[in-house]
């Protein structure tokens, strides 16, 4: 089977996670990714996180498929160099900070008249186009920046202690989703007109269009009702949220249709008929009462696996709290192909997340390593007219570099 994105071609001026996730996941559906690197040192995440021999596994897990090109484009002879390489893209995605891109003449405002055909994406905290107002516009900001801004922080943690942050990159990673539609619908609609367009994606807007009730509640009830903290169990239905099993944690989600369920297996049928319980106004007004009714039949049974099996036997939505190291050899993560483990030339084998999209007519997995640092200097310049001596003169004049790792 075809790849879906087999013969586009990806200019990647990204670094750490955000853009990384874009481009990873283009090269893992068959885009050729050339990778932009500055010079000397390349993508900051190279020497970030879990390393081994001089090889870091977050770097690997997020630039699999891609082609390394090591360049000083701050260069008057590396700038040209650049140019070429935008000009024969499809697509160009970038995640500098704010007035980087624009000192250089590389944002969509100097690019687009030129390459009227380009797609182009551009990842920050608070968006890059026309209109943002100034204060933000300039500022920087990284993940957990966005996840405060963004009021996921104010919503998380202990109903009486501080806000908390979710335990992992969220932000960086849904702004990189976000923006791998927006270039697939810029894709689809150069189709029909010929033209190219910029995807301006805020870390901020990504996250804070997930919010379900935090903005209409407020206005619909004149801020009579707004969300807060609630720890772990929730502070809007019941029986919802983490419960203490016999030896772990377990999730349950339970709305009206699936009381009946609930009831049945915690062997509580009188719990359908007590009016404290009947409907989900009363579970909410009576939830801490309900919460504990739930825990101590929990702690009757000897395992949380057996807590779980009594619940899915009653199609009760739940889950066990889980840790993301165990998804190795675990039955779902394994049938879903949602970890893999990969080859690397160096750390060998390592697991990492696999493509959460799933495509009839495409095959699953392709064979993907991660580039060392300037690994195709030479053979993507070969593509835009250098030969062997242009090369090696830019590799003198320290516009190329490469590395080990």
């Amino acid at each position: 089977m075809r790849p879906s994105l087999q013969g586009i071609k990806v200019l990647d001026m990204t670094q750490y996670l955000s853009g990384p996730t874009v481009t990873r996941l283009m090269a893992e559906l068959g885009a050729e990714v050339i990778k932009i690197e500055q010079a000397p040192y390349g993508d900051p995440s190279r020497t970030m996180a879990i390393m081994r021999e001089g090889r870091s596994g977050y770097f690997v897990q997020q630039n699999r498929g891609k082609r390394s090109v090591c360049l000083d484009f701050n260069h008057p002879e590396g700038r040209p160099v650049l140019d070429a390489l935008i000009a024969q893209a499809d697509v160009f995605v970038e995640n500098y900070g704010p007035g980087v891109m624009e000192r250089r003449g590389l944002d969509w405002a100097s690019l687009g008249p030129k390459h009227p055909r380009l797609v182009m994406a551009s990842i920050s905290g608070f968006g890059k186009a026309p209109g943002v107002d100034p204060a933000y516009a300039k500022k920087t900001a990284f993940d957990l920046i966005a996840q405060s801004m963004s009021g996921f922080l104010h919503l998380t943690g202990p109903a009486d202690g501080p806000p908390m942050p979710v335990g992992t990159s969220f932000a960086d990673v849904s702004a990189g989703v976000h923006a791998l539609a927006g270039i697939g619908i810029a894709l689809f609609d150069r189709e029909r007109t010929g033209k190219g367009q910029h995807i301006d994606i805020s870390m901020v807007d990504a996250l804070f269009h997930a919010h379900e009730l935090a903005v209409q509640g407020p206005f619909l009830t004149g801020g009579r009702w707004s969300p807060t903290r609630s720890g772990e169990k929730s502070g809007l239905n019941a029986p919802m949220g983490v419960f203490r099993g016999p030896t772990g944690w377990i999730t349950l989600h339970v709305m009206q249709g699936q009381w009946p369920g609930m009831c049945r297996a915690m062997g509580r049928p009188d719990l359908q008929k007590d009016e404290r319980f009947k409907g989900l106004r009363e579970r909410h007004k009576n939830r801490h009462e309900l919460n504990a009714i739930v825990e101590d039949w929990m702690g009757t049974l000897p395992t949380d696996e057996a807590v779980l099996a009594a619940l899915d036997a009653e199609r009760v939505p739940c889950a066990p709290v889980f840790e993301p190291k165990n998804a190795v050899g675990h039955p779902y993560f394994e049938s879903r192909r949602a970890v893999r483990v990969v080859p690397d030339p160096i750390l060998g084998e390592i697991a990492i997340p696999g493509n959460p999209l799933r495509f009839s007519g495409q095959p699953e997995d392709l064979d993907l390593t991660a580039p060392l640092l300037g690994q195709h200097n030479a053979e993507v310049l070969a593509e835009i007219g250098y030969d062997a001596a242009a090369v090696a003169a830019l590799v003198t004049a320290g516009v190329l570099r490469s590395g080990a790792a």
